[in-house]
């Protein structure tokens, strides 16, 4: 079932439209307050793009736009003065928890990936109508600002979407939603993304949930409300992101040096980390995630049902496995909660455009064998020929190396105008001629690849085949009034 409500206006011309804006850009530049990295004002939702200053580094280079679209999702938009007709739609990442759209997410966006702009693609990117989960949203409202582009400033020649980390996820489901043979998309890049879904795609911050609260019981404290840990955090809590920290800091001194700890703090961390495989350094964002995100998709997305479930899945790594397994709090999902969550994020692998990755082998939050689970989709959707994945020895998530950024577009582009695929050795050694301009380096290693999703994710009972949702379940649950996740 699709939710959406796309973008409705006529056809305009392309010269008349753009010009028009040109000039405007042009008469109002001395009048602009500020630059781009100020929030635009608000406006009327489905107003036209009002010009406004560029980011600095773009500022002799591009013109930018800024508004708002019918359903009330802020963006951003920026073409090149030498632009080589191709655009990039980029997806963000999070989900960010706020009730609104945020007028700052898609200004920021276009900072941190002006190299897109910077080789001639024109980009745009939305903040989405609202905050909180919502993978087919999130992809619906991807769509809605290429189908505005396009009616503001012509049909590009190609047309690429872009997604990092959570939006990874949505840009893989624009791909199965819009992204057919025909369509409007010509190729995608996914870039550190969960490409598990939702369904699987969090169960190690199931894990890291239940396995926090065995040995800290600080989250909920026995003196306070109980709740199951499922729900992530009970809907009233006023606990704040700055009193997890505390409470996170209490139980393992995760934030003082090693030696500052007490000796059951150091085996409370030393537990919860051999267990849930989680890094140290990502342990404070993970469980973040596991507290308010799983409370957004639990009580605003599915109505309280529970989407995860441990039973069967036996701990292993600590100081007394026995013992943790027999007291770990353990529940079974609601099977329409895990179909709604499933519909709306859950990849089906029916892709026909080509598709790129790039992923850090060391991305500590976005684990690698979330690649394993995207191409073991596609290979049971019969559709991996559609997918070359590429792999660099780079230990951040949030961003890699703009010369592997800019590369990447530019081999998926070769590979759309020409129809020769790319290999992963070939896309490494093409990095060198981008690196020469931005020297942020190149980090491929073109024979790796990664192991399999349940190496690293304990698996639930049947959770190991993929895709986690077929092209079959995906139509018979569309015909389920009220299927998925509301916009």
């Amino acid at each position: 079932m699709n939710r959406s409500r796309h973008v409705a206006r006529g056809p305009r011309s392309f010269l008349s439209r753009r010009g028009r804006w040109r000039a405007a850009a042009l008469c109002l530049a001395g009048a602009v307050v500020g630059a781009l990295t100020q929030a635009p004002a608000t406006g009327a939702e489905g107003a036209e793009p009002a010009p406004v200053a560029c980011p600095s580094a773009l500022a002799e280079k591009a013109t930018c736009y800024t508004g708002r679209d019918t359903n009330g999702a802020y963006y951003a938009i920026a073409i090149p003065e030498d632009w080589n007709k191709s655009l990039v739609v980029h997806a963000h990442g999070g989900p960010d928890l706020g009730d609104g759209s945020d007028p700052e997410r898609s200004i920021g966006d276009l900072e941190r990936w002006q190299v897109m702009v910077d080789q001639g693609y024109a980009w745009a990117g939305s903040s989405y109508r609202r905050g909180g989960y919502g993978t087919r949203m999130a992809a619906a409202d991807t769509e809605n600002l290429r189908r505005l582009f396009t009616e503001e400033f012509g049909r590009p020649q190609r047309t690429y979407v872009h997604g990092q980390s959570w939006g990874g996820n949505v840009a893989a489901k624009v791909v199965e939603t819009y992204g057919g043979a025909s369509g409007p998309y010509d190729g995608a890049l996914l870039t550190n993304g969960v490409l598990g879904g939702g369904s699987r795609g969090y169960d190690y911050r199931v894990d890291l949930r239940v396995v926090y609260q065995y040995y800290c019981a600080n989250l909920p404290r026995p003196s306070e409300p109980q709740y199951p840990l499922w729900q992530g955090l009970r809907p009233a809590s006023t606990l704040t992101t700055t009193g997890m920290r505390a409470r996170l800091q209490e139980c393992t001194g995760y934030a003082s040096p090693p030696e500052e700890r007490t000796a059951l703090q150091q085996r409370n961390l030393d537990d919860i980390l051999a267990v849930t495989r989680i890094p140290e350094r990502t342990l404070e964002s993970h469980l973040r995630f596991s507290v308010f995100t799983f409370r957004d998709i639990v009580h605003k997305r599915l109505g309280d049902r529970n989407p995860f479930t441990n039973e069967g899945v036996r701990y292993s790594g600590s100081h007394d496995d026995e013992a943790l397994n027999a007291g770990v709090e353990r529940f079974t999902a609601d099977p329409t909660a895990v179909r709604d969550l499933s519909y709306d994020s859950d990849l089906t692998g029916k892709v026909k455009i080509p598709v790129l990755t790039l992923h850090a082998i060391d991305d500590p939050t976005a684990f690698i064998e979330h690649e394993a689970a995207y191409r073991d989709t596609l290979t049971g959707a019969h559709r991996d020929a559609h997918l070359v994945q590429t792999f660099t020895h780079e230990h951040e998530h949030s961003a890699l190396s703009d010369s592997e950024y800019a590369n990447s577009i530019a081999s998926l582009d070769r590979w759309v105008r020409t129809g020769d695929k790319p290999t992963p050795r070939s896309i490494a050694a093409s990095c060198a001629t981008f690196d020469r301009t931005y020297a942020t380096g190149c980090f491929y290693d073109p024979a790796y690849r990664p192991s399999s999703y349940a190496s690293r994710v304990r698996p639930r009972p049947g959770g190991t085949t993929w895709p986690a949702m077929t092209a079959a379940q995906e139509k018979s649950w569309s015909r389920v009034e009220g299927v998925g996740i509301a916009p």
